[in-house]
């Protein structure tokens, strides 16, 4: 819970003006710095603090665009508390648009980090000593890697009591029932007593208008709740939650084409895809083998055998 007066990164943080400080990373071979922006709206009076973190994985440009529009809509100016925006994390990623950093590594499998490590575990370092320490509650916005392209969902713990509470709040088409994973950044912020949201929704190397307005209208309805913001939570149906999942995957290679919508509920035995060779001499159906949500669609046109092409939901 932030009072006033406020301090990150070692300044002082006015009270109701932006604030932009960049997070230094390091230094190209071309001895051009690279800084990562880390945009902070400190309210007058005090309340929750809450960051907003895009683009740990480079390509993941969805994350990106949903903070961008809540920046635009000025959801990120408070009436109470703080809110910090980091839109792009990985900007080393960001700049070629890979998933990875530049040593090779994935950035959300370094975490806490370390003092003297590879490039990536010096940076979750730096996060997880300057930023962390400092906030209450995280959105974490990723998508699905590759051409794999998820429904908009937010995965929590089973046993995260706080965190499922607000993601009903939230209110995405799925919340999913999702174990942290070592060295993850969502596993170092539960250890330090934090409330994570990580949202999923589409693929790597898009902005997908109904993936963006899934994330900046759960948002809005996560800072209503905490009384960051005024306004109306808005609310749909109850959220479907999957429990218990499945990857389907491909009993051939091929030309893979996708015969329903993502997020369908499908009955077993019901058509999911079609694998065909280039020759116009092999198809082969890809059957939904019990009764499911499909959450996660791999769109790629050309699969190998063993290729995941289904998540499904298992139904008890």
């Amino acid at each position: 819970m932030s009072s006033n007066p406020f301090k990150i990164l070692g300044k002082d943080i006015p009270e109701g003006k932006r604030t932009i400080i960049d997070l230094k990373v390091a230094k190209l071979h071309t001895r051009t710095t690279v800084n990562v922006p880390v945009i902070i709206e400190h309210s007058k009076n005090p309340g929750p603090v809450v960051l907003l973190l895009a683009g740990i994985h480079g390509d993941e440009t969805n994350g990106v665009g949903i903070i961008r529009e809540i920046i635009n809509l000025k959801l990120n100016k408070p009436q109470k508390g703080t809110i910090i925006c980091i839109p792009v994390f990985n900007i080393f990623g960001y700049l070629i648009q890979t998933r990875e950093f530049p040593d090779g590594r994935d950035l959300n499998r370094m975490f806490p980090g370390t003092q003297n490590g590879s490039l990536a575990s010096q940076f979750a370092y730096q996060f997880s000593e300057k930023i962390a320490p400092f906030v209450d509650y995280v959105i974490d916005f990723h998508t699905g890697g590759g051409e794999r392209d998820n429904v908009a969902q937010i995965r929590c713990n089973k046993d995260d009591e706080k965190g499922l509470e607000l993601a009903k709040i939230f209110n995405p088409p799925m919340i999913m029932y999702s174990n942290t994973i070592i060295k993850s950044l969502r596993e170092t912020l539960h250890k330090m007593g934090k409330t994570v949201l990580l949202f999923e929704g589409g693929k790597s190397n898009e902005l997908n208008p109904t993936i963006i307005n899934e994330g900046v209208n759960g948002t809005r309805n996560v800072l209503i709740h905490l009384g960051l913001i005024s306004g109306e939570i808005a609310v749909r149906e109850t959220p479907i939650y999957v429990k218990n999942s499945k990857w389907l995957r491909a009993s051939d290679s091929g030309m893979f084409k996708i015969s329903i919508a993502n997020g369908s509920f499908v009955k077993k035995k019901e058509v999911l895809g079609v694998i065909q060779d280039p020759f116009g001499e092999f198809k082969k159906k890809v059957y939904a083998p019990f009764d499911s949500y499909v959450f996660c669609i791999n769109k790629t046109p050309i699969v190998n055998k063993g290729d995941a092409l289904f998540h499904l939901s298992v139904e008890k």
